[in-house]
């Protein structure tokens, strides 16, 4: 009895730290959730279910404050809906399939190590070229604006006072939702940076319209993998007990750290989190203990680190601004 309660506590705190790190970054924290029940031991299936629907819960949360801040895009949001939630059913088939064949646990680790680590150092890269700078119209010009599908019509104007196509909203979209169906993120970590050096989307929007589209997808998502019994709602619920807090924190503390640090930090915990992973399949392939323990370090360290820094660096920032 006194494990299983203390069990629940641990997972009530650290879904209070993946919370901050929702609120303010504009991802479900799933990165770390996903990883770390199949760490513990949980099937792949298991995990990537239980991922979305903490995302679910999470979001919904942090929506309503990112709400009463402005920062929805609810045009941008819709459409990002629409087409992650086609991208999910197809990630959740292939998913299904792998599990079939026994190949589902590998295959989504790998995966994991890939894309967080291609990712982090794609922003880190941006960031610095960013800081080069003198001034923000001298910045790198949206990504998305040297292709032709980006000047298909429909063209939609969005908050930012940005033009792009319908359709490629729904080609980011559908993409991310096939690896948020398929490894059972928000997408976060991936909709941010397409947002921003994409579309040319500001952070604070990006973030809050991120949040608005990963509730209606996610919820979507969880209920077809609920459908399949693939939900462990004994860790779920703790999770979401503690991220509700967290997120209010987290996104209240969004306009109040500078951008390029806060895409710093999105950077680096993506890179830890990538060796945490490649150290968790390499200790289940090769079953080195030391190497288990390392994964479990990294991931919950990283989390602890980054939400600790985080309220301090906008704690910090609160205080010298109320008293200058």
């Amino acid at each position: 009895m006194v494990l299983v309660e203390s069990e629940a506590l641990f997972f009530v705190g650290f879904g209070f730290l993946v919370g901050i790190l929702f609120g303010f970054f504009g991802l479900g924290g799933s990165f770390f959730v996903t990883p770390a029940l199949l760490v513990l031991g949980h099937p792949a299936e298991a995990a990537v279910g239980s991922g979305l629907v903490f995302v679910f819960g999470t979001s919904l949360a942090a929506a309503v404050t990112h709400r009463s801040a402005g920062h929805i895009d609810y045009k941008l949001g819709g459409l990002l809906v629409l087409g992650m939630a086609v991208g999910i059913e197809v990630g959740r088939r292939i998913l299904f399939w792998l599990v079939e064949r026994g190949l589902a646990d590998v295959v989504i680790s790998i995966a994991y190590v890939v894309l967080l680590a291609v990712v982090g150092v794609i922003i880190l890269r941006q960031v610095h070229n960013e800081r080069l700078a003198d001034s923000v119209e001298r910045r790198t010009p949206p990504v998305f604006e040297k292709y032709a599908l980006n000047r298909l019509p429909p063209l939609i104007e969005l908050r930012s006072t940005v033009q792009v196509s319908v359709w490629i909203v729904f080609v980011v979209a559908i993409a991310i939702g096939t690896l948020s169906g398929f490894l059972g993120v928000g997408g976060g970590f991936l909709m941010v940076p397409s947002l921003v050096y994409g579309m040319g989307i500001s952070k604070s929007v990006a973030v809050g319209t991120d949040i608005f589209q990963i509730a209606g997808s996610s919820a979507f998502g969880s209920v077809r993998y609920f459908q399949e019994g693939a939900v462990h709602f004994t860790v779920v619920l703790p999770l979401l007990g503690g991220s509700v807090f967290g997120s209010y924190v987290g996104s209240r503390l969004t306009d109040i750290v500078d951008e390029s640090t806060l895409m710093s930090y999105f950077a680096v915990m993506l890179l830890i989190d990538s060796v945490a992973i490649a150290s968790k399949t390499i200790s289940h392939t090769y079953d080195i203990r030391i190497l288990h323990y390392l994964s479990l370090t990294l991931l919950f360290g990283t989390a602890l680190g980054i939400a600790a820094l985080i309220v301090y660096r906008g704690g910090r920032t609160a205080y010298h601004d109320s008293i200058g």
